[in-house]
């Protein structure tokens, strides 16, 4: 089945407030697509509802993976499937170290023993390939990091899980033009034929190192074109009101 992601018809709601209105999206093996589009348009609430985030209530239509309908499932049950999310502000968590956090996602995600000192060079090297301090795996995950640190840590942790699909939002928001090089970097590290990515951002600069496939631009809660790569640069110089 070459279809991983497809979303049918999604009405979504918070707080009585309606968010996305009849949102349609496929994405396929080997894909790249960047989702954009004004504030409030549901960016960000199309992530959160994908991973069940019970913040948000699906009022119709469907979420299936891998031919699977998940709207019910739980979040962890989604993790555990191969959706990864990252997010605009990564928590710091205290008391728990970078590694040991990744060693029990990993765990948990494959139901599989880590072999820690295989997993922890794997680790380093990805370190490496991301001009990260490789002291910061052995810190309590995030805290004190700065924002480039923290959204290279996001990266780091993709590339450790090695999920099905990938759903980075705004992860390149707040970066210097170093890091979002470096972050491109660590996407295309990730990128195979056999997995997808999602990227959510109003900077087409993470773009310019990736091979994107679609660009899609929503709306008011709707998806209301589709292109490819050239759609970015078209609303970096003329913005988004023909759509709106």
């Amino acid at each position: 089945m070459n279809k991983l992601l497809e979303i049918k018809d999604l009405y979504v709601s918070a707080e009585d407030k309606e968010i996305l209105k009849g949102l349609n999206l496929c994405v396929k093996k080997g894909e790249v697509h960047i989702i954009m589009g004004p504030n409030g348009a549901g960016k960000s609430t199309l992530a959160n509802v994908i991973l069940n985030n019970p913040a948000y209530k699906k009022t119709k239509g469907e979420i299936v993976f891998e031919g699977e309908n998940i709207n019910n499932l739980t979040t962890d049950k989604i993790a555990k499937k191969g959706i990864f999310m990252s997010f605009q502000s990564p928590e710091e968590i205290p008391g728990i170290s970078g590694i040991n956090f990744l060693k029990y996602a990993k765990n948990k995600t494959t139901n599989k023993p880590v072999k820690i000192f295989e997993f922890k060079k794997e680790i380093q090297s990805y370190m490496e390939e991301l001009s990260m301090n490789p002291k910061l795996i052995e810190r309590n995950l995030n805290v004190g990091f700065s924002g480039g640190e923290k959204k290279k840590n996001e990266i780091l942790q993709m590339l450790a899980l090695k999920p099905k699909l990938a759903i980075l939002d705004e992860t390149d928001s707040g970066l210097d033009v170093d890091a979002i090089r470096t972050v491109s970097k660590g996407i295309d590290m990730y990128k195979n034929n056999e997995n997808a990515v999602i990227i959510i951002t109003h900077n087409t600069r993470i773009l310019e190192s990736l091979k994107v496939d679609y660009v899609h631009i929503l709306v008011n809660g709707k998806i209301v074109k589709t292109a490819t790569y050239e759609l970015a640069k078209e609303i970096e110089k003329d913005g988004y009101a023909q759509y709106k």
